[in-house]
């Protein structure tokens, strides 16, 4: 046996088939949402999240694919899969397909106004993709957009199959099975439904399965407003195309804009539901229906036996692939400010404590007469004159102007770090200053930095380090190392880079 109910522990060689496939799992939660997110609370309505984040591929896009990928579409010659997809259901199909046939070639169409990040996320999970100009969001029948080439793909290749999400019936069908038994089983009550619209698929397959079992569930799809765009759904003019029976199961049809949909799945995220945009978008258009309701006066058909009016909507994804968009979409306001912020262009490179030497071993390789040995003093003139001045060949003076005796460590004003950093990196590094005017003296000879208490050497370590020089700093800076200069020490030089 490979799937323990009790304990939700999945093991043997059907593992992952197992914790793919619902009918061995728990059901996906179903959670209220906060009060101050929910308008109509002392209304007596109940807004929950059903959260299909919860999947294992974490995106509702899961359940179509595993439905189709089930089917007998996919043979043993089946090699390949390619897919017009903005995301998640070709994330979904990657994953499944691989757990159910081994497959590992998957091909995804994507709109070359596809984010960064998005891009990224689809070479993470090691689909092959394959970008398309013109409107992100073709019409299915549309021969230049990715749809259309997606099926072209899988008609000249008896080895790669197109599943074709937007006309396969086995992506409704999937919510049928089992989106909407699951709710109804967690909320008998249920009173109104809602979910987004791109292919239908969710909303058709969900609300007729409710519909068939309690015809007094009012369904709501949501699209997104003209001209505008959010991740997922899609306007109302371009479901016309959609072959899916939404048109029969679905009550209203309500608009979102991208911005509200951003800004609501950040209070729901905050609050501990985290979900991506779309998901927003839902709570949005739910909302906005019932506002609806209570204008032209239907709102009190809505209420239950129990006098409550008890709503769901989904949480379809979640946000990390879009937080590039959320500080576009969302008001600055909403997000805290980041204190030194000064800092995000500067300091850079990584730092070592085993680059910091004590005193007396850096004494002792100061003390060296050999070629490859420097000491780099960033100290004002007249406090160099403080200590033995070794051999002058050994020695490279470069006072700081941002450098003062009695000054803090630039670790503890971001200001002084800023400032010491720019003029350090005028002198070392020639990654933000070409001609960096002390790095060719260095290259190839052990660097070994002080300054008054070491704290801003250690940073010109980090520098010379991050430019290929064999640097150190001296732990204490110049007062410490003035007290042990004339001390023995039997401390080994240290090691070479």
């Amino acid at each position: 046996m490979t799937f323990h109910p009790t304990s939700n522990v999945f093991s043997g060689q059907n593992a992952l088939k197992d914790y793919y496939d619902p009918d061995k799992n728990p059901p996906l939660p179903l959670v209220e949402i906060p009060r101050q997110l929910n308008p109509f609370y002392n209304d007596g309505v109940h807004i929950y999240a059903k959260m299909m984040t919860f999947l294992p591929a974490h995106n509702v896009k899961e359940l179509p694919a595993l439905a189709m990928l089930s089917s007998s579409q996919i043979s043993p010659q089946t090699k390949s899969l390619v897919e017009y997809s903005s995301g998640s259901t070709v994330i979904s199909m990657g994953i499944v397909g691989r757990i159910l046939h081994g497959i590992v070639d998957t091909r995804a169409y994507i709109s070359n106004k596809t984010s960064e990040s998005k891009l990224r996320l689809l070479q993470f999970f090691g689909l092959d993709l394959r970008l398309f100009g013109g409107p992100s969001q073709p019409e299915p029948t549309d021969a230049r957009g990715g749809i259309q080439r997606a099926r072209h793909d899988a008609e000249i290749d008896d080895t790669t199959v197109n599943l074709n999400q937007y006309e396969n019936d086995l992506n409704w069908g999937s919510h049928m099975r089992w989106t909407g038994p699951q709710i109804l089983a967690q909320l008998p009550s249920l009173s109104v439904f809602c979910a987004g619209m791109g292919t239908a698929g969710t909303l058709t397959g969900t609300a007729t399965y409710l519909k068939r079992e309690k015809p007094s569930v009012a369904t709501v799809g949501v699209c997104t407003s003209p001209g505008d765009r959010v991740p997922g759904p899609r306007s109302h003019a371009l479901l016309a195309p959609v072959k899916f029976p939404w048109k029969t199961c679905v009550d209203s049809i309500v608009e979102c804009g991208s911005e509200d949909a951003f800004k609501t799945s950040l209070y729901l995220s905050r609050n501990g539901l985290i979900c991506g945009p779309s998901s927003g978008f839902n709570l949005v258009g739910l909302i906005r229906y019932l506002e609806k309701q209570k204008v032209e006066g239907t709102f009190e058909q809505l209420r239950g036996d129990m006098g409550r009016i008890d709503c769901v909507f989904l949480c379809c994804d979640l946000p990390y692939q879009y937080l590039d968009e959320y500080f576009h979409k969302v008001p600055e306001a909403e997000f805290p400010r980041i204190q030194g912020e000064n800092l995000v262009k500067v300091d850079p490179y990584r730092y070592e404590e085993g680059w910091e030497l004590e005193p007396r071993n850096a004494a002792l390789v100061n003390a060296c007469s050999r070629d490859d040995s420097i000491l780099v003093d960033l100290r004002a003139t007249s406090d160099m004159d403080h200590v033995s001045d070794p051999k002058t060949e050994h020695t490279l003076r470069i006072p700081l102007k941002t450098l003062q005796r009695d000054q803090t460590s630039p670790f503890h004003d971001n200001t002084i770090l800023e400032e010491q950093w720019k003029e350090l990196a005028q002198h070392f590094d020639r990654k933000t200053s070409p001609s960096a005017k002390h790095l060719d003296v260095l290259q190839g000879k052990t660097a070994v930095v002080i300054d008054y208490i070491g704290d801003t050497a250690w940073m010109a370590t980090s520098i010379l380090r991050a430019n290929g020089v064999t640097a150190w700093s001296i732990k204490g800076g110049g007062h410490a190392w003035s007290d042990q200069q004339n001390a023995p020490s039997p401390v080994d030089s240290p090691q070479r880079a």
